[in-house]
């Protein structure tokens, strides 16, 4: 079992809901691109922690950098280059991998973050938030997806619980809403331990062939 964890932008909760998932399923956790502040501690290290993962079950990064921007600006800074070969999906499972903000996110000047997806070919899921806005971005994400024939096993709508949102997504994008997430006050091992892992039987029949 292996998901692909996006979002319809930075800082939607792709590493919390990732965090959530490999905890429940103890799974192996994967950012194949990571860039963040050098005072902020890497989405990896938040995933270990959180999930309370052992290091065997946190796979490196393929390019790590130090500068929280998009991950072609990154690595210009950097003085680095992103090569498209270097992502193999790993022989591991279950598997957790969270992606570098949206889909149309560059990482070099030819490829993006849903060239890696496609080329993984694993079922994904969609971290969106609830607010103002969410149906155009998570939508815009959805036709992305399906266009590259991307398998999409559902969306998790994070934030504050909004019905009309949910109604919009599940309708306009045709997707199935796996969980509504609200955001925490405290995140812990605890808090996100008490959170019950979405239901299994959401999952459409040809995603479950695919996992």
């Amino acid at each position: 079992m292996k998901f692909f964890v996006t979002g319809t932008d930075t800082n939607v909760g792709k590493t919390i809901i990732s965090s959530w998932i490999a905890l429940h399923l103890n799974a192996y956790y994967w950012k194949p691109i990571s860039s963040s502040a050098q005072n902020e501690s890497p989405d990896y290290k938040i995933v270990q922690n959180l999930a309370q993962l052992d290091d065997q079950r946190i796979v490196p990064c393929a390019h790590s950098f130090k500068t929280p921007v998009s991950p072609h600006l990154a690595a210009a800074i950097e003085d680095q280059y992103i090569d498209f070969d270097d992502f193999v999906l790993p022989n591991l499972d279950p598997l957790v991998i969270e992606g570098a903000g949206g889909v149309m996110v560059p990482i070099n000047n030819d490829y993006k973050i849903i060239d890696i997806m496609q080329k993984f070919n694993i079922p994904s899921i969609i971290v969106a938030r609830s607010s103002l806005g969410t149906i155009n971005h998570t939508c815009l994400t959805i036709e992305s997806l399906k266009a590259r024939n991307i398998p999409i096993l559902g969306v998790i709508m994070n934030g504050e619980k909004n019905y009309e949102n949910r109604q919009a997504i599940e309708k306009y994008g045709n997707v199935k809403i796996l969980a509504e997430f609200n955001i925490l006050q405290n995140v812990t091992y605890e808090s996100l331990k008490k959170i019950p892992l979405f239901n299994i039987d959401y999952i459409p029949e040809l995603i479950k062939e695919n996992i």
